[in-house]
């Protein structure tokens, strides 16, 4: 197999396994992290035992994990029991996990597994084909500096993947967000007709709102990521290793300590995207850093990192599958 077609079957092959493996952690840290906005307090304490309440404005109270905490005493996540929402106590992600198996199973930890190996799979194998051009193609002649070439390949190849992706983004979202009513659970059909209706009352252009936040978290996690990546396979390649575990480990590393660094603007972009959809909220969207400032006031600085643990907890193991996959089944189907 010619090396191009070797690359695109390796890296769609990587995509499939990280978008069907790490659905579970996505659908936790979007429910860790949406909320819903009230009158003073901007995403407060759900009621005892009840997460999701209809309202007049048909607004559902989330509020779960380290968000909760300025507020309630233990962490709380939000199951789907028999037709209605309520709050788990819960110890942590791997116990929130433990709770949506327990009360909705599979069904509730793949939710949206379908649409995230529609956007995932195509997005991702465009973006890190696009990575590997601007790598070893365009930028080499252009930049000097061997280090900075990593940097500027990754910032340029997200840039231009999550711009074209973003209202697929907005509809994984709204699928794994809690739904404004338990009496009206979020299903594609129901995502996709919302869509529609916000189209039609604000223009094409709303399905790209959201975007700003989107690019302030994966621009910056892209460019720390692969310069980071391409630093620690150098570092092995000295000690004389090489290989996919290479790839595997210095996947990990480097999305993780990338994670760290952006995950505020994570949890900015989760609820812009999610507040979008309610009626309630869409006119309270702000900008990405007066919207960022005002949970700060509201909530504190632990608001920011509110699914800190499920998203470290999958990106971890995603970069790694998704690099080894690249570098690994690559080389493997590229032999004669």
């Amino acid at each position: 197999m010619d090396a191009f077609h070797a690359k695109v079957v390796a890296a769609a092959t990587g995509s499939t396994l990280t978008a069907l493996t790490m659905t579970p952690f996505d659908v936790v840290k979007t429910r860790l992290q949406t909320q819903p906005i009230q009158p003073k307090v901007l995403f407060p304490r759900p009621p005892s035992n009840a997460c999701c309440q209809p309202t007049k404005v048909a607004s559902c109270v989330r509020n779960m994990s380290s968000t909760a905490r300025p507020f309630a005493a233990a962490e709380v996540v939000c199951v789907w029991d028999h037709g209605i929402f309520r709050t788990e106590r819960v110890n942590g992600f791997a116990d929130a996990v433990r709770h949506v198996w327990r009360v909705e199973g599979a069904r509730g930890l793949w939710k949206g597994a379908g649409t995230s190996l529609v956007i995932g799979v195509p997005s991702s194998t465009s973006y890190i084909l696009t990575y590997d051009h601007l790598l070893n193609k365009v930028l080499p002649p252009l930049i000097p500096n061997e280090s900075v070439v990593p940097l500027a390949a990754g910032v340029l190849a997200r840039s231009i993947i999550t711009s074209a992706v973003s209202p697929l983004e907005l509809i994984r979202t709204n699928l794994q967000s809690t739904p404004l009513s338990p009496q009206n659970p979020h299903t594609l059909r129901s995502v996709l007709i919302s869509i529609r209706g916000l189209v039609a009352a604000q223009g094409i252009l709303s399905l790209w709102r959201g975007l700003g936040p989107t690019l302030w978290r994966d621009v910056p996690f892209s460019g720390l990521y692969w310069a980071s990546y391409e630093a620690w396979k150098r570092a092995f390649a000295r000690q004389g290793h090489e290989g996919a575990w290479v790839a595997f480990i210095s996947g990990a590393v480097s999305g993780t300590s990338a994670a760290l660094v952006t995950s505020p603007f994570d949890v900015l972009k989760t609820r812009q995207q999610a507040l979008l959809m309610s009626p309630a909220g869409a006119g309270s969207v702000s900008s990405s850093i007066p919207f960022l400032l005002r949970i700060v006031q509201t909530e504190g600085i632990h608001a920011l990192y509110a699914g800190i643990m499920p998203r470290i907890a999958k990106i971890a193991p995603a970069c790694g599958i998704m690099i080894a996959c690249f570098e690994g089944v690559g080389k493997f189907l590229r032999h004669p």
